[in-house]
């Protein structure tokens, strides 16, 4: 997770993030190239980091706007003009933000409540963003003659073909489900209701292209000897082609992600928003061609997508507060980091989440659990089920559809986070659709897991 404290509107101040964190082992290509220019090999050895998940400003923006916290229970959260969404509660014992004792927990996650029954169908926009590499003063550049422009229209039918839309074979169906769908069926297994179903509807977006000018600074040294900022970093392909990975600084691709104001087109998400291609009662994933974020340095590398919501304001006075649910998540081609981290494992991690914790804790509450520290290290206190198995060395279950192997992400379940024992999810278990990958509880943790309760 990360948040960016300079962020101005309430959505993008808390984007929860699947950030791989990579070790850089090296960094110009070779002493004729560019300074920005990495070698292919540079990125090595993946593993988890994270940031604090709610920004405090942001929560109080989104609250006197007159949103409330999640009703209690089983209806929507009221109030806000987003996904459709269901909330309910568990006990458990635990603390809060700072350390309080607590018992009650609230949560929200998409589509209707496992109760009723019946099957809830999403929008599900897929809008592919290829990536337009420019000089310090906004001109294309080329590198072997070649444009350093990533096109990420190529990775759409592959996506469309994935388990995150196609049904697929998962453990404990009779059925094949989709990802997401199989993901929430197992861990509401003991009280979903007849044909409870939450399914995507993929539809294929205006193809957008974030255009990045590089930092007038990169290449330069600083007074303290440090190397000058670059707004961007990338790698070539075998033949010389752009691009093998792009790795951008996290504030300037936020910078070109969300809008400023609600009719403001000149962004990635704002374009989409004004276009009608993204509406508040989708799920948008925005795709990218192998394009990583880094925090300040490439050596802070890196984000390989992240979940949140544009937050605008009602269309009218008297309108609802609008939530725009989204993902950035790139595509990751094979080999970069290994061969079962690979394609969908980034989309997959983030649209779990979404549907677990689709407005990111908020209002400071719904979708906060007990401190946990899972096995890969991490320490959160939120419904982030991505976060508790990414990196670690079984951390993706491979599914076939349409004679294509996928490497979608393991997720824990919701009796995880309630310390729940023994779980009543499918089969007793705390991860899916591989259940050895979680086989016990975290031991409950004080705040920032500075002890053990």
């Amino acid at each position: 997770m990360n948040t960016r404290a300079s962020w101005s509107r309430a959505a993008r101040s808390w984007p929860v993030l699947i950030a791989f964190g990579l070790l850089i082992t090296g960094s110009i290509a070779s002493a004729s190239a560019p300074p920005d220019e990495m070698a292919a090999g540079s990125i090595r050895g993946a593993h988890s980091v994270h940031g604090d998940p709610v920004h405090m400003g942001a929560r109080s923006r989104v609250l006197t706007d007159g949103v409330k916290s999640a009703s209690r229970f089983g209806g929507p959260v009221p109030g806000i003009d987003s996904i459709p969404n269901f909330t309910g509660q568990f006990q458990a014992t635990g603390v809060d933000w700072n350390g309080q004792p607590q018992s009650n927990w609230s949560y929200a996650m998409v589509g209707r409540s496992p109760a009723r029954g019946g099957t809830t169908r999403i929008r599900a926009p897929v809008i592919p963003v290829s990536v337009d590499l420019l000089d310090a003063q906004g001109n294309p550049r080329f590198r072997n003659g070649v444009r350093l422009y990533s096109d990420a229209t190529q990775y759409v039918r592959s996506i469309l073909d994935s388990p995150i839309f196609v049904p697929a074979r998962f453990p404990g169906s009779e059925d094949p489900l989709q990802y997401n769908d199989a993901v929430q069926r197992a861990e509401f297994y003991s009280a979903k209701g007849e044909g409870w179903h939450t399914l995507l509807t993929p539809a294929v977006g205006k193809p957008l292209v974030m255009s990045i000018s590089q930092d007038a600074a990169c290449g330069t040294v600083n007074s303290d000897g440090s190397a000058g900022h670059c707004n961007y970093h990338y790698a070539l392909n075998a033949d010389g082609s752009c691009c093998f990975y792009i790795l951008v600084d996290d504030a300037a691709f936020t910078g070109l992600l969300f809008p400023s104001t609600a009719v403001d087109s000149s962004t990635v998400i704002g374009a989409a928003e004004v276009s009608g291609d993204m509406k508040t009662t989708d799920i948008t994933s925005f795709i990218f061609p192998d394009t990583y974020l880094y925090v300040d340095t490439p050596g802070n590398c890196c984000i390989l997508g992240y979940h949140s919501f544009d937050y605008e304001p009602g269309a009218t006075a008297d309108a609802l507060p609008r939530f725009y649910v989204m993902d950035y998540s790139s595509w990751v081609t094979p080999g970069i980091f290994g061969d079962s981290f690979a394609d969908i494992t980034p989309l997959s991690h983030e649209l779990s989440e979404i549907f677990n914790d689709p407005f990111v804790v908020f209002d400071g509450t719904t979708n906060a659990t007990p401190w946990w520290l899972s096995p890969n290290g991490n320490c959160q206190n939120n419904l982030e089920d991505g976060d508790v198995i990414e990196g670690l060395p079984n951390a993706t279950y491979p599914v076939r559809t349409k004679g294509h192997v996928y490497h979608p992400q393991n997720e824990a379940l919701l009796p995880w986070f309630a310390f729940q024992s023994p779980s009543r999810a499918l089969g007793g278990a705390y991860s899916y659709p591989d259940a050895s990958v979680l086989t016990s509880l975290s031991v409950p943790q004080n705040a920032g897991c500075s002890a053990p309760l």
